[in-house]
């Protein structure tokens, strides 16, 4: 869609001066190109690299871990010390990572809803627990204020 919407933003100077501006077709076609050939493939074997002009496969054993800068794309850290570019990735995509990783990468999305799960639970159980103490207080208070004076002394 965006190549299309590229197609017809340089069509108007092309039939404009087409002389001048003829050479214009030629960044769709690169923007083509580049969204067809830019991804990163995630499998349970590892990651499929392709860049620009060249294709690595990654095996998920040397994969140290990632990193995500600002505004660029994913860097998969390698047991050996380098860096890899992963072009298309995100945080965003980093659940869908791990699901392939097979658990050798942590999805942290999963990992803070678990934690914020276990601790709603235990303010639950808290909460259980002082409405327990509260009404067996309650249930000893009243015990006490019905039965008969003798008994209370």
């Amino acid at each position: 869609m965006a190549c299309a919407f590229l197609l017809f933003a340089v069509s108007f100077p092309i039939f404009g001066w087409p002389v001048a501006f003829s050479w214009l077709l030629i960044l769709p076609i690169i923007a083509v190109y580049l969204v067809a050939r830019l991804r990163t493939t995630v499998s349970p074997d590892g990651l499929e690299v392709r860049s620009t002009f060249s294709k690595r496969t990654l095996a998920w054993d040397d994969v140290k871990g990632f990193r995500f800068p600002k505004r660029s794309w994913a860097r998969a850290e390698l047991t050996d010390g380098t860096e890899v570019t992963l072009p298309a990735v995100s945080f965003v995509r980093l659940p869908e990572i791990a699901i392939a990783s097979g658990g050798r990468i942590t999805d942290p999305y999963a990992s803070a809803a678990e934690a914020f799960a276990a601790k709603e639970a235990e303010e639950e159980e808290a909460a259980a627990e002082s409405d327990e103490q509260s009404e067996v207080e309650s249930d000893n208070a009243d015990n006490g204020q019905n039965q008969p004076e003798e008994k209370r002394q």
